[in-house]
This record gives structure tokens, sequence and C-alpha cells, in this order.
């Protein structure tokens, strides 16, 4: 099942001359790349929900622990290996 995670921006970094944002996104302790494109507004300490490494939308802090809770719980953060770092 493909879901998005919520993760919040621990870091911005242009890429390709300012054409590429990406951000390096924390996921529970787990910090992985994901692409900004689709949500240019999102800035350092927010809240994104990640699919298949892009941003898809903001959240906000409270939704966040929810959803990522809820995943837990479910055991649907198995994508999520440390190992891959």
């Amino acid at each position: 099942m493909c879901l998005a995670i919520p993760g919040k921006i621990k870091s911005i970094e242009e890429r390709y001359g300012g054409t590429v944002r990406m951000a390096k996104v924390n996921f529970g302790g787990i910090v992985k790349e994901a692409s900004l494109e689709m949500v240019p507004q999102a800035e350092v300490g927010q809240y994104v929900l990640v699919h298949v490494g892009v941003a898809i939308s903001i959240v906000n802090e409270e939704e966040a622990a929810k959803t990522f809770k809820y995943l837990e719980e479910a055991g649907e953060l198995d994508e999520l290996n440390p190992e891959e770092l």
C-alpha cells in the first residue's frame, strides 16, 4: 500500500541552478530527501506529507503526529528503512 508519510523539514537545498528544491525530512528519527516542487511555499520547521519522495501538502504538527502514530500502530512504516541512509 502506498501512503503519504508526515515528516518535519530539517533543511532545504536548491539544486540545478535553483530550479529544484529538495528537503531533508525527518520521519520519526529517520531522515530522507523529498522534492518540494508541489509545495514551493514549504519552509524549514514545517511538517509535510510525503508520497514516493514528493511532499504533496503541508500539515500542522498535531495532524502530523496523529497520522504518524496511526501509521506506526498499523505497521505501515516498514518502508522507512534506516539502513538505506
